[in-house]
């Protein structure tokens, strides 16, 4: 994966030697030519060097400074595009990691249908996918020996009755301190750490049965962390299946919170940490555990229906239904369910969520993801949590694919300014 020229380029780099060839050297270009290539006065050149934004190195001859080029046009596109964003209230993010089509119900990885993506091929290569663009069949993800035995530490020193999101934050704080590298954030060391930290967070987590090497894929990993049963070949499917349909869906709240962390050019580890924590939001992560435990009341009352009942009178939302970016069904609740569906012992879960589903309909909502990941947990004997781990997880990796476009785009350009609503200046000091 190539990286584009970084944002601030030291003025103190040597001059390339006049061996090479004319036509192989950086083209410069003087202020005047710099100011009128981006549409501004000289004196805005040198406030976009002072703050970062461009290069400058001083003329040989003495006669003032000099800029790249290729750097001056390129500042001159991302201000041009963002010229053209969106009226002032409305955010919008440019990336080209994600497509949500509202109208048909279906979403995309850098242009391929994910859930054909997802359904083919393993996690780690639907992360690679989103990370570089690039096929990368077979590709495994391996814990460094130092970072995995001191997030182990940490999350051995957690209380009892800490939660998944709780161990993973201090097992990411504690690779982050064993990474004396992680404030490299060009494309290839942030891509190493992130293919570093993801098998790191799952082999931090306690085992709850012996682990199982199975293909080497990371959900044989995952799954002895889960749940003490036995690893059936076609549910660890399913629980790959799940990561990689959840590697990333646009903008959610943790993946905003990911780019403002990463806009400040905060490491890897560092945006990782953000997304987690605004990942334990009852409205964000904890949906699945919602719907698990919803699940279970259907099974053990042998209905839906008072159950809904229950739901809709005491005015609480029934989780697992509804998703503002699609009309109809979650493309991954129907792939994951379908794929569910082959697995004999998710059979009771699956009918009483289409129970539920039907009773549902007649709201006008349909099932999302967290049903389906619901279904998946109960029915492999995992707790309600268990849900938010495999979030949590699969998520990382969109996570780091948003830092590593934000870490292209000017530094500091998720600040939005306050509206402020308080009392009127001056007044008397209390």
């Amino acid at each position: 994966m190539s990286d584009r020229p970084s944002d601030t380029p030291s003025d103190a780099a040597p001059e390339v030697s006049s061996g090479a060839p004319e036509e192989a050297l950086p083209r410069r270009i003087t202020t005047q030519e710099a100011a009128r290539l981006l549409g501004v006065k000289p004196a805005t050149v040198y406030a976009y060097v002072s703050r970062g934004q461009l290069g400058s190195r001083r003329d040989p001859a003495g006669r003032g400074s000099t800029f790249d080029a290729a750097e001056v046009e390129a500042l001159a596109r991302r201000s041009r595009r963002e010229a053209a964003g969106p009226p002032a209230g409305e955010l919008a993010v440019r990336t080209a990691l994600t497509l949500i089509e509202p109208e048909t119900d279906r979403y995309w990885f850098r242009g391929v249908d994910a859930v054909d993506l997802a359904s083919r091929y393993a996690f780690e290569e639907v992360a690679e996918w989103l990370w570089t663009g690039t096929a990368a069949p077979g590709a495994r993800f391996a814990a460094p020996a130092e970072l995995l035995a001191a997030a182990r530490r940490a999350v051995a020193a957690m209380p009892e009755h800490s939660g998944p999101l709780d161990l993973l934050r201090v097992a990411v704080a504690a690779a982050a301190v064993a990474d004396p590298l992680r404030f490299d954030l060009s494309g290839e060391a942030v891509l190493g750490s992130a293919r570093c930290l993801i098998p790191t967070l799952v082999g931090a987590l306690p085992e709850a049965a012996p682990e199982h090497p199975g293909d080497g894929r990371l959900a044989w990993r995952l799954w002895s962390r889960l749940t003490a049963r036995e690893p059936d070949p076609v549910a660890v499917d399913a629980l790959d299946l799940a990561l990689a349909l959840l590697v990333d869906h646009d903008l959610a709240a943790s993946t905003l919170a990911v780019r403002v962390a990463a806009s400040a050019r905060a490491h890897p580890y560092a945006v990782v940490s953000a997304g987690l924590g605004a990942l334990e939001g009852p409205l964000h992560g904890a949906a699945g555990r919602l719907a698990h435990r919803m699940l279970a009341e259907v099974l053990e009352r042998g209905g839906a229906a008072p159950v809904v009942a229950e739901y809709l009178r005491a005015g609480r939302r029934v989780p697992g239904f509804g998703h503002r970016l699609y009309r109809g069904e979650d493309p991954r609740a129907r792939a994951l369910s379908g794929r569910l569906a082959e697995l004999p012992p998710a059979a009771a879960a699956l009918g009483a969520a289409r129970e539920v589903a039907a009773v549902m309909a007649r709201h006008g909502l349909h099932p999302n993801v967290d049903l389906a990941l619901a279904v998946l947990t109960l029915s492999s004997g995992m707790t309600a949590e268990a849900g938010e781990t495999v979030f949590a997880v699969a998520r990382t990796a969109g996570w780091i694919a948003h830092a590593l476009e934000e870490y292209q785009e000017r530094p500091l350009r998720m600040r939005p300014s306050g509206h402020y609503t308080g009392p009127r200046p001056p007044r008397p000091l209390p």
